[in-house]
């Protein structure tokens, strides 16, 4: 599965010839990642990478998946009726769904009461109106709102190397949401409660874009689903389905409702890479040239030259453009669409205020980040923000950003404890690191 600076230093890291350079970025996706991909898929890995990744759906049944308890841990019926009930919910975090269309949101949202008179919050009652007449319910974001469903995106995350996002359909029984189409990112489909029958058509478009979706081709896809499936098959209970973008699919409840999350996967394209190289060729002074005084533009005859340039113009600067500026583009757009693991504001501040030589700090989970070095400084870059340091801090902060365990006392290079304190409270002032508990003691050895 090809690479480019992922979209964090927690994904697959740079090879060495990166790290000869001086760039470097963070260590191979943890076991708790691989073990949350092993979740969704019943291959391997790099099987997964070779015959499936954007190519080909994979179905995997629960007794293919070291699943015990299914995906009721990241959310189960009793959640989302939580969700919906008793966390002041708003609008476009629910969307509903019937007969294939979108339901207004004035339909079931309104003011919270007393104190709480925002008008797009959702309305119990009148989700149970719709539900209960055969709407789909979508509940959307769960991977920004759903403590469980935080964590296992994250961790997902890192094992893709790709930004995701998660939605759960609740749908039903004997209902279908919406009508045969395609998504324009590849998705995870984990059942978690009831049954749901899935019939699955090859592509009318292969791989498509963000801005190609399904609705401009409504009659191809509908003829296309008249046609014999690809895959026809009911997902139980912890059963998974992975779908690369732009293969058809529509699904229906069976007898009993169903309840499935969809994680969206999405992925940078080589598209994205044109589209970055096309805002860097704006640094070429041949392709920012005024068209000729008096250009027919509906003329074929007086465009061809001009195009001819053109083409020559964007060849000659593709052949010297600069890698680096490519990845730096990449990064500002891949990073901040993953967010790190959260941190408490409130324990952080405390942490700060009693820190110690003995206390211990770790790198926050799921922080992308790339560490590189110019003479007497260096640069940490993060999701959001680029930090400097002088250079003598490096050691250290190599050995914080492995991702272990560590007490500050222990920090190596720096000559004294205030030396190290002052590192430390940077980097958790800037959420860098988190405070974590010592390693437990065990036969007064520690």
């Amino acid at each position: 599965m090809a690479q480019f600076d992922p979209p964090g230093g927690q994904g697959y890291p740079a090879d060495s010839a990166r790290r000869a350079s001086g760039c470097s970025v963070g260590p191979e996706p943890p076991p708790s990642a691989l073990a949350a991909l092993a979740r969704c898929v019943s291959v391997e890995p790099a099987k997964f990478a070779a015959a499936h990744w954007g190519q080909t759906p994979l179905l995997s049944r629960a007794a293919e998946l070291p699943n015990p308890v299914g995906f009721t841990d990241l959310l189960s019926p009793a959640d989302a009726d939580e969700l919906l009930s008793r966390r002041g919910l708003r609008t476009p975090f629910l969307r509903v769904a019937r007969d294939g269309q979108m339901v207004p949101a004035a339909r079931y949202t309104g003011g919270g009461g007393a104190g709480a008179e925002i008008g797009d919050q959702v309305l119990d009652e009148k989700i149970l109106e719709l539900y209960a007449g055969g709407a789909t319910l979508v509940l959307q974001g769960l991977h920004r709102t759903w403590p469980a469903l935080i964590d296992f995106t994250r961790e997902l995350s890192l094992a893709v190397g790709q930004p995701l996002q998660v939605n759960a359909y609740l749908t039903p029984p004997d209902s279908q949401g919406f009508d045969t189409h395609y998504d324009t990112h590849d998705v995870f489909v984990l059942q978690v409660d009831g049954r749901k029958h899935w019939r699955i058509h090859p592509p009318v478009l292969p791989d498509p874009l963000e801005r190609q979706p399904w609705g401009g081709r409504a009659d191809e896809v509908a003829a296309s689903a008249q046609g014999p499936p690809a895959l026809d098959v009911v997902l139980e209970p912890g059963d998974a389905l992975y779908l690369p973008r732009g293969w058809l699919h529509s699904a229906q409840a069976q007898q009993d409702s169903s309840l499935h999350l969809t994680v969206g996967i999405r992925a940078l394209t080589r598209y994205a890479l044109v589209e970055e190289l096309l805002a860097l060729a704006a640094q070429d002074r041949r392709l920012r040239a005024t068209l000729p005084f008096g250009t027919d533009l509906a003329d074929p005859d007086a465009i061809e030259p001009e195009l001819t340039e053109t083409v020559e113009a964007l060849r000659d600067w593709l052949l010297r453009v600069d890698p680096a500026e490519v990845t730096a583009r990449l990064r500002q757009r891949a990073w901040p669409a993953s967010r790190p693991a959260p941190i408490r504001p409130l324990a952080q501040a405390a942490a700060l205020n009693a820190l110690d030589p003995d206390s211990h700090v770790t790198l926050r989970p799921g922080l992308r980040w790339q560490l590189t070095g110019d003479g007497d400084r260096i640069t940490l870059r993060l999701f959001d923000r680029t930090l400097t340091l002088p250079a003598d801090c490096e050691p250290a902060l190599r050995a914080l950003l492995t991702g272990k365990v560590i007490r500050v006392g222990d920090l190596p290079a720096l000559d004294t404890d205030a030396d190290r304190l002052t590192l430390t409270r940077r980097l958790l002032r800037e959420a860098v690191l988190t405070p974590t508990p010592g390693p437990a003691r065990v036969d007064g050895l520690h």
